[in-house]
């Protein structure tokens, strides 16, 4: 009988430690009690009382608009965020706006909800579904353009220079050779973003104002009145759609790059 590597004995228990409370958390959300400290029986009383709960599928529908439209505004804006980084020659201005964009990433989150709630104080916007949108927007520009920028410096430089000299036009050139190039980065920013809008809560807590809420937010105020199984009910679903994100994108992902090999294996038969 093979022993098993000290590695994999690791990983196991990283593994465990992570997933274990999710599971834990998953497993009393079909309990037929109403406490986590003995299962009384497989129901689905807590998602029954969940969806009749309409403010909080209203929360809901906001928490996935957010998501969403900060996803797709921060995968356009990162998108050519990362061009402009990739396009410039200089290497001291490179690094420098290298340097910024990576450290919006590593800045506490608390730092940067108490910046937006300044600036939002100072300019006079209301908090509430702007304020949210907007600092979802801003925090997720950086993850797109870190997802994008490697994808971009894998390219070949000489296939722009190819589409030039053929008479291509920088607008051809952007939509024809460096997007579809870049798409899988583009794909993984988006679905990041997207990621982070639906799990952030520091920032959120601070530039959200009264009579809007997201589902970080109307999870702590229920969690802190005491235990109830409906949050374990969304927990769950939340889970679960994050599962399903993640097994788009690599689907995705999949295509891109087996048809990306069926060119190349094609062009190199032509040859």
């Amino acid at each position: 009988m093979k022993k098993l590597k000290p590695s994999y004995l690791y990983l196991a228990f990283v593994f465990a430690l992570m997933y274990l409370p999710i599971f834990y958390l998953m497993f009393y959300s079909f309990n037929a009690g109403s406490y986590m400290n003995g299962f009384a029986g497989f129901s689905l009383k807590h998602y029954a009382t969940l969806f009749s709960d309409y403010r909080l599928m209203g929360i809901l529908a906001n928490t996935f608009i957010i998501a969403l439209l900060s996803g797709l505004f921060a995968t356009l804006i990162g998108t050519f965020g990362a061009l402009a980084i990739y396009r410039t020659r200089r290497i001291g201005l490179k690094n420098t706006l290298l340097s910024l964009n990576n450290i919006l990433i590593v800045s506490p989150d608390v730092i940067i909800g108490a910046s937006f709630l300044i600036l939002f104080t100072l300019i006079g916007l209301k908090l509430g579904f702007f304020s949210v949108l907007l600092a979802h927007i801003a925090f997720s520009i950086p993850i797109v353009v870190l997802m994008v920028l490697p994808r971009l410096n894998e390219m070949n430089p000489a296939l722009i220079d190819a589409a030039h000299d053929l008479g291509a036009t920088d607008f051809q050139v952007l939509s024809r050779v460096i997007l579809p190039y870049a798409w899988p980065g583009i794909l993984a920013g988006f679905f990041m973003a997207i990621t982070y809008s639906l799990d952030d809560f520091a920032v959120t807590f601070f530039v959200t104002g009264n009579g809007f809420s997201t589902l970080s937010i109307e999870i702590y105020s229920r969690a802190r009145q005491g235990i109830d199984l409906s949050v374990n009910a969304l927990s769950t679903l939340m889970f679960l759609v994050s599962l399903v994100l993640v097994g788009v994108y690599y689907y995705i992902s999949l295509r891109t790059n087996n048809g990306s090999k069926k060119k190349r294996q094609m062009r190199t038969a032509v040859r």
